[in-house]
């Protein structure tokens, strides 16, 4: 295996809540209310829809796209779910530093510097620009056996909520997250900082019409199918254990300048203006609390 280079699943698709469009000359990331499923391919419109999201829109019987069933391709809920403190070079498109929240991993301009987070001031968690980046790797149909599609989020709340769902379900299900039947949802919320106006963030929970007992009980059922068939689920998580840490960089060349367009846009550009009443009464971001907690008294 080349060295220094991330084997990941094989996408074959995307999962999105937004999208980036064109204002004021600007191409900039817009939020949406619904799912959209593309394919990897860009025309001047955008990304084409994938088959999938006409399939999936017809099962949830709505205008909207608002729940996907999925499954995932692994067990282990840190393989299905990457997410890493993460800094972009907006104009080269590329991470510069990625970090887990114990080291920090920085390219320079003599390679790959590793350092302890919290322990110095040139840790990554320390500038303002560096946030949480997650992937999340589902299977949507079964027209392809190994290929996945990937959502992809910079939300505290998406990344929170699916990183709980993931741990709760591993363990009620014995581990069997792979067999187990799931569904991505689109939920909504309001909060101060978005001035009471909605905010959306995706949430993984048992597919609708079962009950969890259901769930656990198809789950098992499923997996000791795949076992008498002789599919090695350990040895697949195992191989993509040994892809992922392969590398520090797990996105392609080709797909980080439009990952840094999308998710770690221009700040001048990215903040939408603050209404007269709430100026100067902002709260805190999850964000400015932890970097506090790092400044030393």
């Amino acid at each position: 295996m080349l060295k220094g280079f991330a084997i990941t699943p094989p996408v074959v698709g995307r999962i999105s809540i937004g999208r980036v469009i064109e204002k004021n000359g600007k191409r900039l990331p817009e939020k949406d209310d619904q799912f959209t499923i593309t394919t990897q391919v860009q025309n001047q419109d955008g990304w084409m829809l994938h088959p999938a999201h006409d399939v999936q829109l017809k099962r949830s019987e709505g205008a909207k796209l608002r729940t996907i069933q999925v499954m995932l391709p692994f067990n282990d809920p840190d393989l299905n779910l990457r997410v890493a403190y993460t800094q972009f070079d907006r104009q080269k498109g590329w991470p510069t530093v990625i970090s887990d929240g114990t080291t920090c991993q920085r390219r320079t301009a003599k390679g790959m510097e590793t350092i302890a987070c919290a322990a110095t001031q040139d840790c990554c968690l320390r500038q303002t620009d560096t946030k949480p980046y997650g992937r999340l790797y589902v299977k949507i149909g079964d027209e392809d056996d190994l290929g996945v599609f990937i959502f992809r989020t910079t939300s505290y709340n998406s990344i929170r909520t699916l990183a709980a769902r993931l741990r709760y379900y591993a363990a009620v299900s014995g581990g069997r997250l792979a067999t187990l039947p799931l569904e991505l949802k689109l939920r909504g919320k309001s909060t101060t900082q978005s001035y009471r106006t909605p905010i959306y963030y995706v949430d993984l929970v048992i597919r609708d019409g079962l009950t969890l007992r259901d769930a656990i009980q198809e789950a098992r059922r499923a997996d000791a199918e795949r076992l008498e068939q002789g599919f090695d689920q350990a040895a697949l998580d195992e191989a993509a254990r040994l892809g992922f840490g392969n590398g520090s960089f797990e996105e392609t060349e080709d797909d980080l300048p439009t990952v840094a367009e999308e998710f770690f846009p221009q700040e001048s550009d990215a903040k939408p203006a603050a209404p007269a009443a709430a100026l100067g009464t902002m709260p805190q971001t999850l964000g400015d609390k932890l970097k506090e907690k790092l400044v030393p008294a």
